[in-house]
């Protein structure tokens, strides 16, 4: 199973909402739903390098895909997922 970080205020994880909803492939973990899943992502982005960009501009970095292999990605298509079109 493929774990999500995204929130429902990130335009970016509200264009994924339609993918991942009853998709048994992934688990979205609703960053704003609990302080521990809050710190669980923050851990992760703080430390990982996949990350690294993000950090540097300042970004949050959601959503975030955790694959089963527990290698990070924050790119829906290495998922099977489709991206949101940029404007």
């Amino acid at each position: 199973m493929i774990t999500v970080y995204a929130m429902s205020t990130c335009q970016d994880c509200i264009y994924l909402h339609d993918q991942l909803l009853n998709n048994p492939k992934f688990e979205v973990r609703e960053i704003s739903a609990h302080v521990k899943i809050l710190k669980e992502f923050i851990r992760l982005r703080d430390t990982h390098p996949a990350f690294k960009e993000v950090r540097r501009q300042g970004l949050v970095g959601i959503p975030c895909f955790v694959k089963e292999d527990g290698s990070v990605t924050l790119v829906p298509e290495e998922v099977g997922l489709k991206g949101r079109p940029q404007e």
